[in-house]
């Protein structure tokens, strides 16, 4: 799950408060789901700036939507015609949301709400961890499902450095060492010969940029034949 948080309201005041008509746009997958950018963070951020707008003596159409992916062009078609009454969308999509809606909108003026922090997971209750960097060639297998590369704080791929103590990065005392992690996943998995291996260095020739995937599966003669209809 892409993890994002919403800019200070000053900033997202700031980008919009020369604007005349602003559609606010919400994502309902993972910025939903971190409780940053679904149809009720929509509707606090329109109630704090209708409000701003009426303190400041702006003049300023605020409109409300959510579509249930920003990052998928087949969600805009439901309000492809509500756009039309704007000049402006605040997007509270992740940073690849915001890129695409800009895309698909074009030329309508994009502005993000959110700052996009990274892959992760639900620890608790409103509270989320980083567990992926995206990095194109996953060594999971080796380590017991714990990924060095992310929770590492040096991304260390052959064991611990000498900076770990009591079972904590040097980093940060709040911080579990990763290599710690990894050997307990292993024991429980009777599979502590593996830290005997020497792992290669990490590869990261899949991660280019901007990255491209394409699926095999949607390129088959009657798929290109059904997408040029």
């Amino acid at each position: 799950m892409i993890i994002a948080e919403r800019k200070l309201f000053e900033q997202i005041w700031d980008s919009i408060k020369e604007r005349k008509r602003v559609l606010i746009l919400g994502c309902g997958t993972c910025v939903s789901v971190c409780q940053a950018g679904g149809e009720k963070e929509v509707g606090l951020l329109a109630s704090e700036l209708r409000m701003k707008s009426k303190l400041e003596g702006k003049d300023i159409k605020f409109g409300e939507a959510t579509i249930e992916r920003q990052c998928d062009r087949e969600f805009f078609d439901s309000i492809k015609e509500k756009v039309k009454e704007y000049d402006t969308i605040l997007s509270m999509a992740c940073g690849a949301g915001v890129q695409f809606a800009a895309d698909v909108l074009e030329p309508i003026k994009l502005i993000p709400a959110l700052n996009t922090r990274f892959i992760g997971v639900t620890i608790a209750e409103g509270t989320w961890m980083e567990k992926c960097r995206a990095c194109g060639n996953c060594v999971l297998l080796s380590y017991g499902g714990i990924c060095p590369i992310t929770i590492c704080a040096k991304s260390l791929v052959n064991g611990p450095c000498g900076g770990s103590k009591n079972g904590k990065c040097e980093a940060s005392q709040e911080k579990d060492c990763a290599w710690v992690l990894i050997y307990n996943r292993l024991k429980k998995q009777n599979r502590l010969d593996d830290l005997k291996l020497v792992a290669p260095l990490k590869d990261f020739t899949t991660q280019t940029h901007p990255g491209r995937y394409v699926n095999e599966a949607y390129q088959k003669p009657e798929m290109e034949v059904k997408n040029a209809k």
